[in-house]
């Protein structure tokens, strides 16, 4: 467990800064943070899970996470995730048609990942976005 210096940033985020060196978290806050606001506290007070530091908020009391940024940055993780997974089935979705082959189950495929996202809107916890994936 380390003290660090946690700051609200311009765009309403979360800063965080270290201590390197001789420098103390509090000589680092003396001599001035960039923030609104700017606290030392505990590394282990801050949140869990750091898959979502993008969606920490803070007040001048506590670092939280917003729920619906989360939700967007699982579903920005599995547009990336299925991406590859897409262009195989377009080559199959291809390779079928050419030999006239049945397609069904290569576009139901198609269809789970294009709908992988949604389940980000049904979940109800952090846990619940970080289980979300493109395993079928």
């Amino acid at each position: 467990m380390a003290l660090v210096i946690i700051s609200q940033n311009d765009a309403g985020g979360v800063s965080i800064t270290s201590p390197a060196g001789d420098f103390t978290a509090q000589q680092i806050l003396d001599r001035g943070v960039s923030g609104r606001f700017a606290r030392i506290i505990n590394d282990a007070d801050l949140p869990e899970h750091k898959e979502f530091i993008d969606a920490w908020e803070m007040d001048k009391n506590d670092v939280t996470v917003n729920f619906a940024k989360a939700q967007e940055i699982t579903k920005n993780r599995l547009r990336s995730e299925r991406a590859p997974l897409l262009d195989v089935q377009d080559v199959l979705f291809m390779k079928a048609l050419e030999t006239g082959a049945d397609t069904k189950a290569i576009v139901a495929e198609k269809n789970r990942l294009r709908d992988v996202t949604k389940l980000a809107d049904s979940a109800k916890t952090l846990e619940d976005l970080l289980a979300i994936t493109c395993e079928g």
